[in-house]
């Protein structure tokens, strides 16, 4: 895919051959705290900004695939339970195997190499460090979506000047699968301290107010 006139930022887009690249690349953003309240920055508004958190940085890592011709632009939706967050990211296929490219602060939720037979599979990868951020050890990962094709929205979403809410309020509205049962739900195991302690590492420091 190409768009009809590519801006001046998308230059360094084009060495981005290869998913290992597209995720340094996304790891090199620094974290988007939105100071100035909630954003869904386009791809365009994150390499201006230089700044993104997790479902921005899928967008820009799906958008990246399509363009460089690596496939289609696919994003899944990660659900946590009530009073956690969601996590959305690009999954990518290589050798009929799915992978993920993944925006987050923290140790975990990140990468997936591209070994995983379906999607439910690539999710499940994500389930034991997918806790709360109270520090309580509880495992949240609740439901996921199918891959999302976001060239349905055509090219318009890439170079957009305004916020992506319209595709953010979609994924949210399309079908997203349980993955446990209710008893299955009642008999998680916390995770252990030590594991705890590793999910507060973060990459990028939070500015002081």
């Amino acid at each position: 895919m190409q768009t009809k006139k590519e801006p001046e930022e998308f230059k360094i887009l084009e060495k981005l051959d290869t998913f290992a690249k597209i995720q340094d690349f996304i790891n090199d953003i620094p974290v988007n705290f939105e100071p100035n309240g909630e954003t869904c920055l386009s791809p365009i508004n994150v390499l201006k900004n230089n700044t993104c958190h997790c479902i921005e940085g899928a967008f820009l890592a799906a958008a990246i695939i399509w363009m460089n011709g690596l496939g289609k632009p696919f994003v899944v939706d990660m659900v946590g339970e009530k009073g956690d967050w969601d996590h959305v990211i690009a999954v990518f296929k290589k050798e009929g195997k799915w992978g993920a490219i993944s925006k987050t602060n923290h140790a975990v939720l990140r990468y997936r190499e591209p070994v995983y037979r379906d999607i439910r599979e690539l999710v499940m990868s994500y389930f034991h460090e997918y806790t709360d951020e109270k520090g309580k050890g509880r495992k949240t990962l609740r439901k996921y979506s199918e891959p999302i094709n976001l060239s349905s929205f055509g090219e318009e979403w890439i170079t957009s000047s305004e916020d992506l809410w319209p595709i953010h309020d979609y994924i949210d509205s399309v079908k997203h699968f349980d993955i446990l049962t209710k008893e299955q739900e009642k008999s998680l195991r916390k995770a252990d301290a030590i594991e705890i302690k590793i999910g507060e590492f973060t990459e990028y420091e939070r500015p002081k107010k």
